[in-house]
């Protein structure tokens, strides 16, 4: 190219640059990559650290209107301190003390718990009170109202899981303040929605149409517990029942339409025999895996990290992952693969 035309492409470029303009032609290879090249990390935290700086704030914060939940992010150091674990995923630990009352909201977010330990907590949701204990997972759909309630002396803690970080990026987030109080501190062992819901194979007729999430506010850690350890006898008895050797899995599902719990996550529940190794495995969409119980060792894109119970770990898209087992281990995951299979660009490779 001769100064003249040279000349002649920047003033191109500088006119480009007034109206707002950007040439494809030079950023073709950050637009459209060969490979996912995600800006997340793999990243795990350790819970021996996350519970005590919990603990902490529960002494310095109060909870109420304003910061609403005593809420702590996990920030992937990969996304430049904003406070999502992935671009599409939110994971928090949240510290209820005792005697506390977290007030009652609602946003477009879809939202979850899970309970690695501790009990005596009551989650409100639109009125119906579900008990909160370890190894529960639990849902908190888009749009309804939901609190907390600690009725004992002692305080809890759980993870959080939510689409902030989606539902930010499209600009559809809403978000209404509650009452002043919890509607309902009753304490109930069973909430009203697994009265209705929570029977394995059946559902009732008042409710055929199909929901966009599941109906069923609790699922309970000893049915998932149960269906983990059938599946490994099965496999002892000489039946194809794991997902690999000695690896167990179970996915929680909407039983309106047998999906996802929630249109944009995707929760499971995993359970490795001691000494299992799984298969290296890559992704569209990231995850968040949370030991519930045990050791054992994550390899994420080639790098060994010791896990044991409470660590939660990041999967960022395309990023390897490969479990060894020390002890039995189970582990809680969730993920965005939901929105990537709706939109037709789910993508996996398994080694």
């Amino acid at each position: 190219m001769n100064p003249t035309e040279e000349a002649a492409l920047q003033r191109l470029y500088a006119d480009f640059d007034a109206e707002h303009l950007l040439p494809l032609w030079t950023q073709v290879g950050d637009l459209m990559p060969a490979h996912p090249r995600p800006q997340a990390r793999p990243h795990v935290w350790e819970w021996k650290r996350l519970y005590p700086l919990a603990r902490r704030a529960g002494d310095l914060v109060p909870v109420g209107r304003g910061g609403e939940r005593r809420a702590i992010a996990l920030a992937n150091p990969g996304l430049e301190g904003r406070p999502y674990a992935t671009p599409t995923l939110w994971a928090a630990i949240q510290y209820l003390g005792p005697r506390e009352v977290a007030p009652e909201h609602r946003h477009t977010q879809n939202a979850f718990r899970f309970v690695v330990e501790g009990e005596g907590v009551w989650t409100v949701v639109d009125g119906d009170p579900v008990a909160m204990r370890r190894g529960d997972f639990l849902l908190t759909p888009g749009w309804h109202f939901h609190g907390h309630h600690n009725t004992t002396d002692t305080p809890m803690a759980w993870i959080d899981g939510l689409d902030i970080p989606f539902v930010h990026y499209t600009d559809s987030s809403f978000f209404e303040f509650g009452p002043e109080q919890v509607t309902d501190t009753g304490t109930p062992s069973v909430s009203r929605s697994e009265r209705l819901w929570a029977h394995p194979g059946l559902r009732p007729l008042s409710g055929l149409g199909a929901r966009a999430h599941s109906p069923i506010a609790a699922y309970r850690w000893e049915h998932t517990d149960r269906a983990l350890d059938e599946q490994l006898a099965l496999e002892d008895e000489g039946h194809a029942a794991t997902v690999e050797p000695g690896h167990a899995a179970v996915r929680y599902t909407n039983p309106t339409t047998g999906g996802d719990v929630m249109p944009t996550i995707r929760a499971e529940f995993h359970r490795l025999r001691p000494g299992t190794r799984t298969r290296t495995r890559r992704e569209v969409g990231s995850s968040v895996y949370q030991v519930f119980d045990g050791d054992g060792v994550f390899t994420l894109d080639g790098v060994e990290r010791r896990l044991t119970r409470g660590d939660l770990a990041v999967v960022p898209s395309w990023s390897t992952l490969t479990v060894q087992a020390d002890s039995r281990f189970d582990l809680f995951r969730f993920s965005d693969t939901p929105i990537f299979e709706a939109l037709h660009q789910f993508k996996e490779e398994t080694e």
